[in-house]
């Protein structure tokens, strides 16, 4: 089977695929250099498939690392996770976030060119699309973006678009992810952010193991049913499945649904939106824990209502989400309660 390298393979998104990658027989190469994440995951992934990963620790700007992992294997192609992602610290940190996502994704891109493994499939985000008129679709112009961490995603797409027009040896993938959560269901592997989390489910956990007194509620004035903001979740595992079914279109180098820049981008979400107050209801219902919550101030750049077209790789690709928000809800919860500080329990 083919060799697929998984930049960012350690963390939260990029273990699971990893995951999926190997139940499908693929060869799994991970480059981590561990800023969010330990080898911790790397182990379970092994257990859960019963194979192995083949592991380089170390930073994606090395390029001479990136030579000798490319000199070493005969890599198919890239599955591109790494990257510092937190939206309010890429505000207070812009040089931090543009040196290490951008020119760690130019080294990435240089490599492979060098050694004319031109495949990739690059993990973008909906925060592209800003503030366009929903659901957003592909077709869309980026929208007006307010945070670094937003602004890199960009340019790294339009990065690949540029080296795919100058260039049709080289196949690109672009996923815009919505709003990932839920774990593996053999709650081995899951979400472990560092310090105060950024996204609503992981903060929902720490309340419920008592990490945290209450949750923080931005705005409830919102002009949505119940005045909180509405967000397109999908299950990890299926965004992870999208990731097998976008790989084995790129290896086949279909051409289908690219656009002038001669690459191919799809939304992974399920296409329907739910509010802050419905998940923490969902999450009350199957856990049996009271989440308590206090409803404080709008966050700046927050946006009342997100959630994606996903008709384009439903038709393309065959690719629908699976799971719905109870089943999210339930696997978030097995792998806290079997994980309760994280993978620092080992």
């Amino acid at each position: 089977m083919d060799t697929v390298l998984v930049t960012g393979g350690t963390g939260y998104i990029g273990s699971h695929t990893c995951v999926e990658l190997l139940n499908n027989g693929y060869h799994v190469l991970v480059l981590d250099n561990f800023s969010n994440s330990s080898f911790e995951p790397i182990k379970r992934v092994e257990k859960i498939t019963g194979k192995k990963v083949k592991f380089y620790e170390g930073d994606l700007r090395n390029k001479e690392l990136l030579r000798k992992i490319f000199k070493a294997n005969n890599i198919n192609a890239v599955i591109h996770f790494a990257g510092l992602k937190a939206v309010g610290e890429s505000c207070a940190k812009p040089l931090e976030y543009y040196d290490n996502n951008l020119y760690g994704s130019i080294a990435l891109f240089e490599i492979m060119n060098e050694f004319n493994t031109k495949k990739i499939i690059f993990s973008s985000s909906a925060t592209v699309y800003g503030n366009n008129p929903l659901p957003y679709g592909e077709e869309m112009p980026y929208g007006i973006i307010s945070n670094p961490y937003g602004r890199t995603k960009c340019m790294i797409e339009q990065i690949l678009g540029d080296l795919s027009k100058s260039c049709s040896s080289w196949h690109t993938i672009i996923l815009r992810y919505f709003n990932p959560i839920g774990a593996h269901q053999s709650g081995m592997i899951g979400e472990e952010p560092q310090g105060i989390p950024n996204n609503l489910m992981p903060y929902i956990l720490k309340v419920a193991v008592g990490d945290f007194p209450e949750l923080k509620v931005f705005g409830d004035d919102y002009e949505t049913p119940d005045g909180t903001c509405i967000r397109d979740y999908i299950h990890v595992v299926d965004l992870a499945k999208g990731h097998i079914i976008a790989l084995k279109s790129l290896l086949n180098s279909n051409n289908q649904g690219k656009n002038s820049e001669g690459i191919n981008i799809y939304n992974l979400g399920t296409g329907k939106g739910y509010s802050v107050l419905e998940l923490i209801k969902t999450f009350e219902k199957v856990s049996k824990i009271k989440i308590k919550y206090s409803i404080t101030q709008r966050r700046d750049g927050d946006l009342p209502i997100c959630f994606a077209n996903v008709s384009k790789i439903e038709r393309e690709l065959g690719w629908k989400a699976k799971y719905n928000i109870e089943a999210m809800c339930e696997d978030s919860w097995r792998w806290i309660k079997n994980n309760p500080r994280g993978y620092k329990n080992v």
